[in-house]
């Protein structure tokens, strides 16, 4: 059984080496906008919270990166990568979204591709718009 928990801001330089290869896989989708040593900068700074899903001998087996804002009438958790198996079953999705509401968060959103949005339906998540870019 896996335990999903934070990782606090000051063991961001000792845990980033384990959950690296999940970020970098993640953000390897993202046409360059983060690399994996942009995320470890904003992570420590605190800007970004990582949360990471461990076994019972604290081995990383997923992690997800989560930037919070505010909107007028909601509190999103952005989810900037996510890898391994954070959300591999009900009781993980459970445990991610109890630590997400517990920072104020009213909804999840992330940029995702066909395949993640197809597993995340099974979650209840529904696509809410598409994201185009034209670089000037």
């Amino acid at each position: 059984m896996l335990n999903v928990q934070i990782v606090p801001t000051a063991f961001i330089p000792t845990v980033f080496p384990f959950v690296e290869e999940y970020i970098d896989n993640a953000l390897q989708f993202s046409r360059g906008e983060y690399t994996a040593d942009e995320a470890r900068v904003y992570l420590a700074n605190g800007e970004w919270q990582l949360i990471a899903a461990v076994d019972e001998e604290n081995m990383i087996h997923g992690c997800a990166v989560v930037q919070y804002h505010n909107r007028p009438r909601s509190r999103v958790a952005f989810v900037v990568a996510i890898g391994g198996k954070l959300i591999s079953n009900k009781d993980t999705f459970q445990q991610f979204t109890d630590i997400l509401r517990a920072h104020g968060a009213t909804c999840i959103e992330g940029a995702v591709r066909e395949a993640i949005a197809r597993l995340w339906r099974r979650y209840g998540f529904s696509e809410k718009y598409r994201i185009v870019e034209f670089e000037l």
